[in-house]
């Protein structure tokens, strides 16, 4: 086995506003792999990171990666363990592998949505800025076929968010809303935020106060009004334990799998098991990839027959992603077979 690597840095069409700043750009890392024997079958894999969110968003992330690629022989069926506490590194090495194992054509689960005869809803994002800027997105959102939209929280004036999110409403009442606060809500403001928003018809918030406080969110969970998503709350969890103390004690009424945040595909397999186990509902989101990682994640969600609008609209954040047969339309993901991947 062997494998390299390629740093690619996207360029946001529209820069990315949330409670943790601006993103104007942000880095990707394209793994490749494939056998001596036949170097022309390759596996390609995404490790995507978000500055300031992600564990691995550390200087020597790149060095990590450069020594992955260098063992790729050696951990091939050790990588879970030995990369835990690199989340992106391991869901990209994972995706790699499967790709890999399936001919190296971006086909890592095939299904009606790799024949282009299924599609995935998804959510239309709402980036944070002034009233006007927000606007103009929901309405193009809407008017593109989006029926559900999810608007970022928590780093404006209360009173205006709530002004917006009341206009939203008397212009889209059919919508269903999101809302994502990642963690910028005062705890001791949090009830009574929540209690305001619920007037209306709010389909759930994430992440609504820092993570790490589980006895406070535990405590939001029990008494909200608004159906709460874990999101950030999640990152950093590594052993199946911990994973079932978590969800227990605070027992929230969704969780949000991002695979390059919690290490892949089948660290999220566990924390399904484990949250449906809990009467727990979820969805998976992509983590601002490229469309590579886009692509796998995609593909993995649609084989679990999840009802829930999916958070895979981001394929259209950048000026320079890579080409692919992935395509929004409708408010939907579809994978069209007829177009080419481009050059990694």
């Amino acid at each position: 086995m062997q494998a390299k690597f390629t740093k690619h840095t996207l360029q946001f069409i529209i820069p990315g506003g949330t409670s943790r700043g601006v993103l104007q750009e942000k880095d990707s890392w394209f793994i490749q792999v494939w056998n001596e024997a036949n170097p022309l079958v390759v596996g390609v894999g995404e490790c995507s990171i978000i500055p300031r969110l992600s564990i691995d968003d550390k200087p020597e992330l790149e060095q990590k990666i450069a020594e992955t690629v260098s063992r790729v022989d050696e951990i091939q069926t050790s990588f879970h363990q030995e990369l835990k506490t690199w989340p992106s590194i391991r869901f990209a090495l994972e995706t790699a592998l499967l790709d890999l194992q399936q001919g190296g054509l971006r086909i890592l689960y095939p299904s009606l949505f790799t024949q282009g005869e299924k599609s995935i809803p998804i959510n239309g994002l709402i980036w944070m800025g002034n009233f006007d800027f927000m606007w103009h997105q929901a309405e193009k959102k809407f008017k593109s076929g989006f029926n559900v939209l999810k608007m970022k929280v928590g780093a404006l004036n209360f009173d205006e968010e709530i002004y917006f999110i009341k206009q939203l409403r008397n212009s889209f009442p059919k919508a269903e809303l999101r809302l994502d606060a990642n963690g910028g809500f005062p705890f001791e403001e949090t009830l009574e935020r929540l209690k305001a928003l619920a007037e209306y018809n709010i389909h759930s918030i994430e992440q609504p106060i820092k993570a790490g406080n589980i006895g406070k969110m535990a405590h939001l969970c029990r008494n909200t009004p608004i159906p709460i998503a874990l999101d950030e709350e999640l990152i950093g969890i590594h052993e199946k334990v911990d994973k079932v103390k978590l969800l227990a004690a605070i027992h929230p009424q969704y969780i949000i799998l991002k695979p390059s945040l919690v290490g892949g595909i089948q660290a999220s397999e566990e924390w399904i098991s484990i949250a449906e186990n809990l009467n727990i509902h979820w969805w998976a989101t992509s983590a601002l990839e490229a469309n590579v990682g886009l692509n796998a994640i995609a593909q993995w969600a649609f084989t679990k027959n999840n009802s829930l609008p999916q958070g895979l609209g981001t394929g259209s954040l950048y000026h320079n992603n890579i080409q692919s047969p992935l395509v929004v339309a409708d408010g939907s993901l579809y994978y069209n077979p007829d177009l080419s991947w481009g050059t990694i």
